[in-house]
Formats: C-alpha cells, sequence, structure tokens
C-alpha cells in the first residue's frame, strides 16, 4: 500500500514537472520575435534569435509577432488635389517590426498596427496630393511621349511640365510617414500609389474637354486642308490658262504656218496653171497658122492682133 501511494506521488511530481517544463519552454521560430508579459507588463528584452527559450510559468505569457515584411493596402480616397480636382487615390506600402517591446507598448498586436498606418499613410497621402496638381500625382517624368502622325504632335504640345512628379510624392509621403511612425517600433520600407482614378463627375468633364480637344484639332486640320485645297485649285487654275495660252499662241503660230504655205502653193500652182495655158494658146495658134496659111497666102494684121503678136515673137 506504502508503494502504491509513493508510485501515485512520484508520478504525480512527473506530471507536475512536465507541465512546469511545457509552460516555462517555448520555440521561437526564425519568422518570429516574442515579447514576455507578466500580468500584462513586459518583462525583460525582446526574443529575436531564433531557438527553445524559457519563462516563468503560469504568471509570464508569450506574445509572438512577425519578424517578415508584411503588407498594407489602403481603402481608395477621394483626395481633392491643389488644382481643385477630385480624384480617387488606392495606395499600398510594405513595413516591418523593428522594436517588438516598443511595438507591444504603443500598438498591443499586428491589427493595432495596421489601424495606426490607415491613419498615418492616409492622411500623409491626403496632404500631399492636396499639395500638387494632378499632372505631379500623375506623371513621373518630363519625357516627350511618342508621338504617331499630326494628332499625336498636337496633343504632345498640351502637355504642362511637372517639377515634382508621382515618384518623388511617394519618396515624400514615405519620409514623413516613417517620422510619425518612428516611436512605434516598426519602418515603413516601401510605399506607392496604386492607382489613381477621376471621381465620376470630373470623369465626365475630363472626357468633354478631351473631346472638344480632339475637335479643336480636327477643325484645325479642316482649316488647313481647306486652305491647302484653295491654293492647289487656284495653281491648277493659272497653270490651266498659262498651258491653253500656250497651246492657242503655238495653234495660231502652226495656223499662220500653215496659211502662208498654203498661200506658196496656191501661187505656185497658179503660175504653173498659167504657163500651161500660155502653152497651149501658142500650140492652137500654131494649128490654125497651119490649116489656114499657105505659101501663097497673104493677110494684114493689126499689130493688136494675137496672131501678130505670135509672128512678131518668132523673129
Amino acid at each position: 500500500m506504502k508503494n502504491q501511494k509513493k508510485i501515485i506521488i512520484q508520478l504525480a511530481i512527473a506530471v507536475a514537472a512536465i507541465i512546469l517544463i511545457l509552460e516555462s519552454a517555448y520555440i521561437v521560430k526564425e519568422t518570429e520575435q516574442v515579447v514576455i508579459t507578466q500580468f500584462g507588463k513586459p518583462v525583460g528584452d525582446a526574443k529575436t534569435t531564433p531557438g527553445l527559450k524559457f519563462r516563468a510559468p503560469f504568471i509570464q505569457k508569450t506574445n509572438y509577432f512577425e519578424k517578415r515584411y508584411m503588407e498594407w493596402d489602403g481603402d481608395p480616397n477621394q483626395v481633392p488635389t491643389k488644382d481643385k480636382k477630385f480624384i480617387f487615390v488606392d495606395s499600398y506600402a510594405r513595413w516591418q517590426i523593428t522594436d517588438p517591446l516598443q511595438f507591444f507598448i504603443r500598438l498591443t498586436n499586428e491589427r493595432g498596427a495596421q489601424s495606426r498606418l490607415d491613419d498615418i499613410l492616409d492622411g500623409e497621402t491626403r496632404d500631399f496630393i492636396a499639395n500638387h496638381d494632378i499632372e505631379e500625382a500623375v506623371r513621373s517624368t518630363n519625357r516627350t511621349p511618342m508621338q504617331s502622325g499630326l494628332i499625336g504632335e498636337e496633343v504632345g504640345d498640351t502637355l504642362i511640365d511637372i517639377t515634382v512628379g508621382r515618384l518623388k510624392i511617394q519618396e515624400m509621403i514615405l519620409k514623413s510617414a516613417n517620422q510619425k511612425a518612428s516611436d512605434l517600433g516598426i519602418v515603413i520600407l516601401d510605399f506607392r500609389l496604386k492607382r489613381l482614378n477621376y471621381v465620376t463627375e470630373v470623369r465626365e468633364q475630363v472626357y468633354e474637354r478631351m473631346k472638344s480637344e480632339r475637335f479643336r484639332i480636327a477643325e484645325k486640320f479642316r482649316s488647313e486642308g481647306q486652305g491647302e485645297a484653295s491654293k492647289i485649285n487656284g495653281e491648277r487654275d493659272r497653270d490651266l490658262k498659262v498651258i491653253q495660252s500656250e497651246a492657242f499662241r503655238q495653234a495660231e503660230e502652226i495656223m499662220g504656218q500653215a496659211d502662208a504655205r498654203a498661200a506658196s502653193i496656191y501661187a505656185n500652182a497658179y503660175n504653173q496653171t498659167a504657163a500651161s495655158r500660155n502653152l497651149y494658146s501658142f500650140a492652137k495658134t500654131m494649128e490654125t497658122f497651119e490649116k489656114t496659111f499657105d505659101s501663097t497666102t497673104t493677110i494684114v494684121l493689126s499689130t493688136k492682133s494675137e496672131l501678130y503678136r505670135f509672128l512678131v515673137g518668132l523673129e
């Protein structure tokens, strides 16, 4: 009986020792860091190195925190810009716990940190966006946009030069937010403006302005086209008149040359016809002489007679 009691006591002591060891020992992983609290208050330094650790059982509690980078994804907020344009801003950030003890004292847990980051980053984003024009928040550089055709050149000419830019605004928000979070035991590693968009009312106004700008460019092109068409038509009419005038001059020259040539041909033909007529008359006269006269014939002729003219021509 005494042996059974002894065994039970030993088993009880062993169980108590096991429970005591389990309550006092804890493991810190590579991705974790631990703050020990006693009755809700931090005790000692934070445990940031991995391995097996011990604590006072029952009265001390382990609080685990993430050692890796964590993300913060803000809700889209309506923010006015310096030039009084309302836009939705959707932002994103990464952060890390660098001082677990200070983090626990100020924020208690990661949920509290997310809520505090909402206040800091949303506030800084609103402030810096409100202090700059919409072009500064949208564009990062003054690079020349790619242009295709005359419309691309017209639109490119309307771009406004920026002095700060989106990247610089992000850097300023990150720097200011880290200053405000310096006593929270965290560091904000990166901040980005994920998406910017106009509110519905402003978006419609922007679309209307874009359409009116395109209409203005189209009207300019039409006006320039009409002016160029008038210029081309004027040059065409002038060239046509020059061609017609030159053609008329050449036609008149050709007609004059043709008339002169025809007159020469007519004159030559007339001269040839007169000679032929004289020859015929001479031949017929000779034929008449042959049939009318012989060696015994005596005639009296006037000096105006054609026969006399031929007889005189024979001398």
